[in-house]
């Protein structure tokens, strides 16, 4: 077990407060604690609001870059907060692999992120979000935890010129892109030798539509396994969690 830069960005500090993400929420949107809360516990309903008439399959980028606004960042922490077990494993399982130079796509809040840049082995963490309110948000915990200098914020695989990545880290995020066999043939390209990708996807709308803004079509998720069984190999490890282990091919 790698012993971390901080023991405020440990799995244990996660377990607890989810690395102080309401704190964190309170001070980004100038809210009390008992008003976060509040706004914690109807997150996933007001997000859930803008679809069917905000989230147009053919925009999926400007939803995520500009409609959801700061409601993305409240849904995600109440998510986090309550799947805590399972985020704690992804997290051991990225302190398994995470070194050198990190990408955390689609980073949402910023906790594998920010739990990568605590971790030695990491010389830095590429954090890349659509959303500018994600973007600050994560800014800001990094420099309240004492990481600012060990992570940086981008908007897209381009504002990150041409760099090479050794961990790549993409969870909950491409069973929301239109495109995803596209996004893994970017992480493939920008991927060195030896390097790592960290996955995992959910191709499926819910039964009751309760994933509204997943994309589930069989040619669209064909093309995803198509380009995955091509591109990489996947490499065992113990944890029985959804995500996934690659080396690219």
């Amino acid at each position: 077990m790698q012993q971390l830069l901080s023991s405020s960005v440990d799995v244990a500090a996660f377990l607890h407060d989810g690395l102080a993400v309401k704190d964190h929420l309170s001070a980004y949107l100038s809210l009390p604690l008992d008003e976060v809360e509040t706004r914690l516990a109807r997150s996933t309903d007001d997000l859930a609001a803008l679809h069917p008439g905000a989230f147009q399959a053919d925009d999926a980028t400007g939803f995520y870059e500009d409609t959801v606004g700061t409601g993305h960042l409240l849904e995600l922490a109440a998510w986090h907060l309550s799947s805590a077990d399972y985020i704690a494993d992804t997290l051991r399982l990225q302190q398994q692999f995470a070194r050198g130079q990190v990408l955390d796509f689609g980073g949402g809040i910023g906790t594998h992120a920010l739990a990568a840049a605590a971790l030695p082995s990491v010389d830095h963490v590429w954090f890349v979000d659509l959303n500018p309110h994600n973007r600050a948000f994560v800014a800001d915990r990094a420099k309240a935890l004492g990481l600012a200098d060990r992570l940086s914020v981008h908007r897209d695989l381009e504002s990150c010129e041409g760099q090479r990545f050794d961990t790549v880290v993409c969870l909950d995020v491409l069973e929301h892109l239109p495109h995803p066999s596209d996004q893994l043939e970017c992480f493939h390209a920008a991927m060195a030798p030896g390097a790592t990708a960290l996955l995992n996807w959910y191709f499926f709308k819910g039964h009751n539509g309760e994933y509204p803004f997943h994309f589930d079509d069989p040619a669209l998720v064909d093309a995803f396994f198509r380009t995955l069984q091509t591109r990489f190999l996947e490499v065992f490890h113990p944890f029985l969690i959804t995500t996934r282990a690659y080396r690219p091919l």
